[in-house]
């Protein structure tokens, strides 16, 4: 018999968590001139909608079709703050109101006056005369260069929901033209993703960790390695349910010992009263070394879990103990690198042995100029001490990511492909619809490793080597982004311009001005996610229920959603019925419900029909076996590890990979090692004195609700903060609320300087994802008025195994900017013509 699945929260939220979470909520409302009230009584003509995001589920209070509060759902338990900033976003200075085209573009040609992108000279257009220009220059590149020429982008964290994909829907229709050139890979975990199937047989990065339940009844350590969860879990790829601060809670009132290595004391280190240990930045490796040296002297490494559970660890050794350099990784040589006292290190390693010790390493230590080692490092070390697969015990490589958070007995729900089933592409032999990887990619179509879009821009007909591959770089001539935000999340900004130039168009869909949409040459004004529906699950892990996202308020003034669009655009080719499969919006939102209603039926649970669900207004949960709650990652490896062989060659844990020494690369060796980064703190080529620490900012989503009134309540003088120490602000001369000059050989910044003790001498904190905003875009390295921290980052590749992104290796020189401080224009709209 079925189990009937009701609409209940079923998250065991207790009413005083809830509301000592609103609390907080709603005192940042008031902060920043009230957006945010719970509970407020509903006004003739006036509705409360549910619906969701990235911050989360919520209901939204409209009165005469406008929206005026979000009001946090009961079941979640830590609303976030970041709502006030959802819903200042519909409403913002910089909402993309009609159809925009730059003016040299339109009235020269494609190519005309590249270095004019970004001064804000738009001419309004119609709809219609926009598609027409989109469909007849995508058009156009096919023919004259072929369909590499065009790059398929949209990488970035689109809004959430099953059918409004933004990058998937582009691709659907450039698919459907006959290919395109795509990327693989992410700016998140690129070097973990790559490395990690050779040393586990998996990504990893996205794993599910063992519970915090789990956690806070059997570790008697917890150490967080560049791993901040109380920050970076307050959003979901798709909508969060907010249990780590749960499991959190948990962790501390079991008195669990937590050790946090960061250059920063980060909040989560703060709520759990952590002890805090702050090496140099870039310097993981060595410190891990280090304590692996003292584990293997001491014999307290498990000899036993390493001869049954992993392979190559007798290859290791030898470097190890500098029988193959002549430099033995000893406590001693990792202190002089990461500036670590040798004793803390050694008492780490023992502590760690002789105690059932979880750790937990976060994707910023990857995010480096030979980010591949870290993660590797981290497993072997996980692996020395021989806990992995027991309770409390091993590693957790996405407990920032709202893993532990236990998985509920959910069906999945299905999501919008990239190939419609009415249009099939020709794709090669072996590939399905829905393949991204690079040999079946959009038929005839390439793919490059997403970081190297730059690097790709600047150096046509260059071929790179790539995860044991060679990639050729093709001649890019137009680049179409749907959602994301290329000119934030990629490094070295003013290299990024330069390469820009070469491109002859540049189409964007967004509904804010954002520093991307100031670079293009059409701009489309799309829906956000309030004004449209759709349906999606909530936790990444968790997928505790499935939640309508409901349209709240009717699209502001002429912004259409990305199905709609790309349908007209697939029509001007003659391929409308081919693109939407006949279906409108509210047809597929049915259709992924009733799939994820068959998949219910086959394990037993009964989920409403689909127009009771969407009428009733609440999520509807799904059950949570009791053996979830204390899944342990690994245990069946360790307790079977033949019938249950990891993905690896050896189907075991892989210190030295045959994989990779076979590919030879000089800047990835067989086995984990410490290499000096291009640039790092006091290392032996460093021009500047500080490095920055760019980490996941508190109040956005990478650069998502920067353009909103939530900058008010963090930003400085108006600027994106810096955090700096005393000593390093009392050296510069500097203070609380001054705002500052970053530099370096790349670039120039403003900030706004915040003095605090929670940061390690020698680094500052900026966080990514601050608006660029160029006082003048035609002047190569111009200054940056905001605070674009990508304007100082190196745009170097982690390794030619994963060609990733070294987003966290940068240093800089900061200086009391003294010359008349130019106003901030990057938050309102550019100029806007209509067209004669």
């Amino acid at each position: 018999m079925s189990e009937v699945l009701s609409f209940t929260a079923n998250t065991g939220v207790s009413r005083r968590s809830f509301l000592k979470s609103s609390a907080l909520f709603a005192a940042l409302g008031a902060s920043g001139g009230s957006l945010l009230s719970r509970g407020a009584a509903a006004e003739p003509s006036s509705k409360t909608i549910l619906s969701a995001s990235h911050w989360g589920v919520f209901r939204g209070h409209v009165a005469h079709g406008q929206l005026e509060k979000v009001i946090p759902w009961e079941g979640d338990p830590h609303p976030n703050v970041m709502l006030q900033g959802m819903m200042n976003s519909i409403y913002s200075p910089s909402r993309i109101k009609y159809p925009m085209v730059r003016r040299a573009w339109l009235e020269q040609g494609p190519g005309a006056d590249p270095a004019g992108r970004g001064t804000g000279d738009f001419v309004r257009v119609s709809w219609d005369k926009a598609l027409d220009l989109v469909a007849g220059e995508l058009d156009r590149v096919r023919t004259k260069y072929g369909h590499s020429a065009i790059y398929g982008g949209s990488y970035g964290w689109k809004s959430v929901g099953k059918v409004h994909s933004c990058r998937v829907l582009l691709w659907r229709l450039l698919k459907m033209g006959g290919g395109f050139t795509g990327s693989i890979g992410n700016y998140s975990n690129g070097a973990a993703s790559v490395i990690l199937p050779h040393v586990i047989g998996s990504v990893g990065v996205v794993n599910q960790c063992s519970t915090w339940s789990n956690v806070a009844k059997n570790s008697k350590i917890l150490v967080l390695w560049g791993s901040n969860p109380m920050i970076t879990s307050q959003i979901g790829w798709i909508v969060p349910d907010h249990g780590v601060f749960q499991g959190l809670e948990e962790v501390k009132k079991a008195g669990v010992r937590v050790v946090c290595i960061d250059p920063i004391r980060t909040e989560t280190c703060q709520y759990l009263n952590g002890e805090w240990i702050a090496p140099r930045p870039q310097t993981d490796v060595a410190m891990m070394l280090g304590m692996a040296h003292t584990l293997y002297v001491e014999g307290l490494h498990d000899k036993d879990f390493m001869k049954k559970y992993t392979s190559g660890f007798e290859k290791f050794v030898p470097y190890l103990l500098g029988q193959t350099d002549g430099t033995p990784k000893t406590a001693d040589w990792a202190s002089a690198i990461c500036g670590i006292d040798a004793a803390t290190i050694k008492d780490l390693a023992r502590s760690f042995a002789k105690n059932r010790t979880m750790m937990a390493l976060g994707w910023s230590t990857q995010r480096q100029h030979h980010g591949e080692q870290p993660p590797w490092m981290f497993v072997t070390l996980a692996a020395m001490l021989g806990q992995i697969g027991l309770p409390g015990g091993g590693f957790g490589l996405a407990y920032h990511y709202s893993a532990g958070n236990p998985t509920h007995t959910a069906p999945s729900l299905p999501g919008m492909t990239d190939s419609p089933a009415s249009s099939p592409v020709n794709l090669p032999p072996g590939c399905s619809r829905g393949s991204t990887s690079s040999y079946c990619l959009g038929g005839a179509a390439s793919s490059i490793p997403v970081s190297r879009v730059v690097d790709m821009l600047l150096n046509p007909g260059k071929t790179i080597q790539f995860n044991g591959s060679k990639v050729t770089y093709p001649d890019i001539k137009l680049a179409y982004w749907a959602g994301g935000n290329p000119f934030m999340h990629h490094q070295n900004r003013n290299e990024m311009v330069k390469a820009w130039k070469k491109i002859e168009t540049f189409i964007v869909h967004d509904f804010q001005w954002t520093p991307t949409a100031r670079f293009a040459d059409i701009v489309l004004p799309v829906t956000t996610s309030y004004e449209r529906n759709d349906i999606e699950q909530v936790g990444d892990y968790a997928l505790s229920h499935i939640v309508p996202m409901k349209k709240l308020i009717e699209p502001m003034y002429e912004a259409r959603s990305d199905y709609d669009i790309f349908a007209d655009l697939a029509d001007r080719i003659g391929k409308r019925y081919d693109y939407t499969e006949g279906l409108t919006e509210m047809d597929w939102i049915r259709n992924f419900y009733e799939s994820a209603r068959l998949e219910a039926r086959a394990k037993g649970m009964e989920m409403p029909v689909f127009d009771v669900f969407w009428n009733h207004n609440e999520p509807l949960a799904f059950p949570l076996k009791e053996e979830q709650k204390d899944y342990v990652q690994y245990a069946n490896f360790r307790a079977d590890p033949l019938l249950n062989a990891l993905g690896t060659q050896s189907g075991k844990i892989e210190i030295f990979s045959n994989n990779i020494a076979k590919m030879g690369y000089d800047d990835c060796p067989p086995h984990p090692t410490w290499m000096e980064p291009v640039e790092r703190l006091d290392g032996p080529t460093t021009k500047y004195p500080l490095h920055i620490a760019s980490n996941h900012p508190i109040y956005r989503l990478h650069s998502q609700l920067c353009g909103t009134s939530l900058r008010e309540t963090y930003a400085v003088s108006g600027r994106e903060p810096c955090w700096m120490s005393p000593k390093d602000a009392a050296a510069r001369g500097l203070k609380d609320g001054d705002v500052a000059r970053a530099f370096n050989d790349r670039g120039q910044i403003l900030v706004g300087i915040k003095v605090t003790d929670e940061i390690r001498p020698g680094v500052i904190r900026i966080s990514e994802g601050g608006w660029y905003d160029p006082v003048n875009p035609r002047e190569p390295g111009t200054l940056c008025r905001y605070g674009d921290v990508n304007v100082l980052t190196v745009s170097e590749a982690t390794s030619k195994l994963a060609q990733a992104t070294s987003a966290q290796t940068a240093v800089v020189e900061v200086e009391k900017y003294k010359a008349a401080i130019p106003t901030v224009a990057v938050f309102s709209e550019p100029v806007r013509q209509k067209a004669g």
